[in-house]
Parts: C-alpha cells; sequence; structure tokens
C-alpha cells in the first residue's frame, strides 16, 4: 500500500470452530443474526447478491469474487463509485477458535478516502464485534443499535 492509498484492516479472535464462522459469514439466515436484514442468496463464488441492511433504506450489491471453504471469502461492493474489495480470511487457532481478518481496499488519500476509512474501519470492526456475540452467545449486538441513523 503506497501513502497514497487507503486500506482498512481488522482482526478478532472467535472462540467457534474454523467451519462455524466460515458458515456464519457465507449464509444469509445466520448473517441477518448479526449484521444485514436480508439477502437474495447465499454467497457463492461467481454471484451477485442484493443485502439489505435494517437501519438504512437501500440495497447494497456485493459481486462475490472468491470463495475458499472455511479460509477465504471475497467481494466487491461499491463506495462513491468506486468498486471497493473486501477479503475475509479465517485462520485456525488453539481451542477450536478461529481467527477472523478483514482487509478492505482501496481509496484515495483524500478526505473523501478518509470518511470512508474511518467508517468503515468502525463498520468491519462492529461486524467482528457483532459476529463474536452472536457465535459465543447467541446475542445480536446490532438489533436496535442503529436506529438514530434512519432516516
Amino acid at each position: 500500500m503506497s501513502p497514497d492509498q487507503l486500506e482498512i484492516k481488522c482482526a478478532m479472535q472467535i472462540q467457534k470452530t474454523i467451519n462455524e464462522v466460515f458458515e456464519a459469514i457465507v449464509n444469509p439466515e445466520k448473517m441477518a443474526n448479526y449484521f444485514i436484514a436480508t439477502s437474495t442468496g447465499r454467497m457463492e463464488e461467481g454471484t451477485n447478491i442484493i443485502w439489505k441492511f435494517p437501519e438504512f433504506d437501500f440495497e447494497c450489491p456485493v459481486k462475490v469474487e472468491k470463495i475458499e471453504n472455511n479460509k477465504y471469502v471475497s467481494f466487491y461492493w461499491e463506495n462513491s463509485g468506486i468498486d471497493l474489495l473486501v477479503e475475509i480470511t479465517l485462520s485456525e487457532k488453539e481451542n477450536n477458535s478461529t481467527l477472523v481478518t478483514i482487509t478492505e481496499k482501496s481509496m484515495e488519500n483524500t478526505e473523501a478516502g478518509l470518511k470512508w476509512l474511518s467508517g468503515n474501519s468502525f463498520g468491519w470492526s462492529n461486524f467482528l464485534s457483532c459476529l463474536k456475540a452472536y457465535l459465543e452467545y447467541g446475542i445480536n449486538l446490532r438489533k436496535g443499535a442503529f436506529d438514530f441513523m434512519k432516516k
């Protein structure tokens, strides 16, 4: 990454098996318990799906790029007319836990890019926290958390 380009990277360890974590990421029925409201389909390599979020009145097109079972998920989504690549990597850790690492790239190092960096860094950290709460404790942390943002 050059100083002219911004990239998001965050990670969190989840105390569940790699298969449980992978399924929670690609299966829209599970994702609806911590991230999205609905999806037009499961994340499968080469598919285009639409996500809807409970807090926002818009559709989010997602172009699924690559899926490696229990290891890797990548997709593109758009921000300000730019397709951004999101990569989610899963690594097995001790005690049947899984390290989830997310990168999103890239935006130019401008005011718009810095706004994206701030907002989406928060967003992916929130995603990981919500995923952990759902898988480890069966809690939907997102429910009602962003109602103040509804238009």
